[in-house]
């Protein structure tokens, strides 16, 4: 069955409002959520960025809601200590808690002062953090000894079951990459075709699990309204790798914002003033197969948002068959 989340984005919101909002969402009928884990925002406009670990154990304490995170170990984040988080929070709220670690972005790996890495090495730093936190979760002592070092470190508490480690890409390549650890994928809304490849390259390299979509997009009572907000709040998301790797300050992004025309914001970003225009984009996802799709409504006030699109979206995505070549071993 097709799950519908919620997306959490800490650079637009407080933590304090968001934890409304994602109150709000399970309320309104949304199946689960998940958040971003930065320390800076993408633009100066968006102006947040709380503690995405704290947030999510009140957000957990506080809803029903089944929650992930999107994170990046190795740099900001030793792995033993991201292992830490996610294990107290699984043992806590068992099976409603999962984590995406990713290589990561300058933007909020840079304040270690350490170098930032090109990104094979960031790679290969990442699967090495994946091994280290993996064999943790299976109550190991673990020492480790190379792009990330670990000294007999042990978790003394631990979930009755670990929690998911969902593997996180863009490109094909990334996705057949990812399969080798991955629990499950989740990916970005991008044309239609290169989702295909992505899903098939997971597949093919034996991925398993569910396949998840984070889909940002754009609603308000008006077509010029929606486009205004989008390309206040996510221009500067639009122009993609390398740049979002290594771009380091909030103002560097703004700088390269103010070249992006309105036009650009279109695809990267789903506008549509049309309910069921949404629930047609989002039906396009399921039929790919997809599992899971955790809507990110670009705006800053999700209230309205969350009321419209639980009443006249969420219900006609649901009623859509989802095709053959989504989740395998959904459970694991």
């Amino acid at each position: 069955m097709t799950r519908i989340g919620f997306h959490a984005s800490h650079e637009q919101i407080a933590p304090s409002r968001l934890l409304t909002d994602v109150q709000h969402a399970e309320r309104a009928g949304f199946d689960m959520a998940m958040c971003s884990d930065h320390l800076a925002p993408w633009s100066e406009r968006q102006g947040h960025s709380g503690y995405a670990w704290s947030w999510l154990a009140a957000a957990l304490a506080t809803t029903h809601l089944e929650l992930g995170c999107v994170t990046a170990p190795g740099q900001r984040y030793h792995p033993a200590v991201l292992a830490h988080k996610i294990a107290t929070l699984g043992e806590m709220f068992p099976g409603r808690v999962w984590m995406a670690p990713g290589s990561g972005e300058a933007m909020n790996e840079h304040v270690t002062g350490e170098r930032w890495p090109d990104k094979e090495t960031r790679i290969r730093r990442l699967e090495e953090s994946v091994g280290v936190i993996r064999r943790l979760l299976a109550g190991e002592q673990v020492s480790h000894d190379g792009l990330v070092r670990v000294d007999r470190a042990r978790l003394w508490d631990l979930p009755a079951q670990p929690p998911r480690l969902v593997g996180p890409a863009v490109s094909a390549g990334s996705a057949a990459r990812v399969a080798a650890w991955a629990d499950g994928l989740v990916t970005i809304n991008q044309p239609l075709e290169v989702l295909r490849e992505v899903v098939a390259a997971y597949r093919g390299a034996g991925g398993r699990g569910r396949l998840a979509i984070q889909v940002h997009l754009s609603w308000a009572p008006t077509e010029q309204q929606a486009e205004d907000l989008a390309y206040d709040q996510w221009r500067g998301n639009v122009v993609g790798a390398p740049v979002t790797w290594d771009t380091e300050m909030p103002e560097g992004f703004d700088a390269i914002a103010a070249h992006v025309p309105r036009s650009s914001v279109h695809g990267p970003v789903r506008i549509s003033a049309d309910p069921d225009q949404h629930a047609a984009w989002l039906r396009e996802y399921v039929e790919l197969g997809f599992d899971d799709l955790y809507l990110h409504h670009v705006g800053q006030d999700q209230h309205d948002f969350i009321d419209t699109f639980a009443e006249r979206v969420l219900p006609a995505v649901r009623q859509q068959p989802r095709q053959p070549g989504g989740s395998k071993e959904a459970t694991a």
